[in-house]
């Protein structure tokens, strides 16, 4: 655990760290967040070495498609943040990967049937029917994603008691997976355990998990940010949940 410093000081250091991509090591000795039992890390290499096309959607950094010890053929990944764009293509670049600069909101710029794999970690969005053009009879959908009430406790410490909203409910996933035309042939949820240390961790997480709380900014909520500190230096570690669920679907023959 850090040292025992003031607020101002924990704010300064949260304010200097880089949150650009999806690499989390900043937080190691600050801040843990307990893994969702499956594995979804083995399971995409094993589905990736058994492909020869592939589609990574909102790949971030291309921290977890760098560590895949075997790439299929083609493999494209796609970005909506340009700062995520730069850092994907050089990680990725090197063993063969496209990277792609897309809208967040838009179709992607694939034919159809394109890919036997599609894939996404922590999709901000699912275009369920645009998922099930790009996919290639029996091809397959693979994804692990923020369940509805992630990390509330973290939401209502600084915003106050909100309503859990239903856009990101497991239960709509399969349901939409459905509607598009897809079987589902395996879903699981997990809830997780998440501990903050100080609350460094806490703004670091909030400017890099930016749904948790809309509009963050350390101005913005730094009254409940400070009372947040001051319970923590009172009780020790703050303690919210992640909402994980698994989710994989076959484009019919």
């Amino acid at each position: 655990m850090a040292g025992r410093r003031s607020f101002e000081e924990l704010l300064d250091e949260a304010a200097a760290v880089a949150v650009e991509g999806w690499d989390f090591s900043w937080f190691c000795g600050r801040a843990t967040e307990e893994r969702p039992p499956w594995g979804y890390a083995g399971i995409l290499a094993d589905r990736l070495a058994g492909t020869s096309t592939a589609l990574d959607i909102q790949t971030g950094g291309g921290e977890l498609l760098a560590a895949v010890p075997r790439l299929p053929t083609l493999l494209v990944a796609t970005e909506s943040w340009s700062p995520n764009v730069a850092i994907a293509h050089r990680t990725l670049a090197p063993r063969g990967a496209w990277v792609v600069h897309t809208d967040e909101d838009a179709d992607l710029p694939f034919a159809s049937a394109s890919f036997d794999l599609v894939v996404s970690r922590h999709p901000v969005v699912t275009h369920w029917p645009e998922i099930a053009r790009l996919l290639r009879p029996g091809g397959t959908y693979l994804s692990q994603q923020v369940g509805a009430g992630s990390m509330r406790e973290l939401t209502d410490a600084l915003m106050g008691p909100q309503p859990v909203g239903q856009r990101r409910r497991g239960a709509g996933a399969v349901a939409s997976a459905i509607a598009a035309g897809l079987d589902v042939v395996d879903f699981r949820e997990a809830t997780l355990p998440a501990v903050f240390d100080d609350i460094a961790a806490v703004v670091v997480f909030l400017r890099t998990v930016v749904w948790t709380v809309p509009d963050f900014t350390v101005d913005r909520y730094r009254r409940p940010l400070h009372e947040l500190h001051d319970r923590m230096e009172r009780e020790g570690p703050f303690v919210a949940h992640a909402e994980r669920f698994l989710i994989e679907a076959q484009k019919p023959l």
